[in-house]
């Protein structure tokens, strides 16, 4: 009798375990994938950055506006494939880049603020 109940919660334990231990894999495969699949871009100090981005097609790409200053995201494309509204400091804009190319864009107020997503 105390064998048994003894190779019973053995079993148990490894049952348990195992199901903790693929559980962590799927989840440790599952975080590489959604990091893979968003990039961000910060615009502060009245600049992008990084300026030039290279991601794979499939990939949202994130502006995060930290400067005290308000500015957008402006595809130079015609017609424009992206444009944000005005952001303030902290607010966010996001596209999803869904085909293979290079995307150059600007902020609409300030010109001379220049950036570039190359989706591959």
């Amino acid at each position: 009798m105390r064998r048994s109940v003894s190779i019973a919660g053995l079993a148990a334990a490894l049952v348990l375990g195992i199901g903790v231990w693929g559980t962590g894999q799927k989840g440790s495969v599952t975080s590489a994938q959604e990091k893979m699949s968003t990039m961000e871009v910060k615009i502060d100090n009245f600049s992008f950055g990084p300026v030039a981005l290279t991601v794979p097609v499939g990939t949202t790409v994130t502006w995060t506006n930290r400067d005290d200053i308000p500015h957008t995201v402006v595809s130079t494309d015609d017609p424009k494939t992206f444009k944000s509204k005005v952001l303030d400091t902290d607010e966010k804009f996001s596209f999803t880049f869904s085909k293979a190319g290079t995307y150059p864009y600007f902020c609409s107020i300030h010109p001379k603020m220049t950036g570039k997503v190359i989706v591959q």
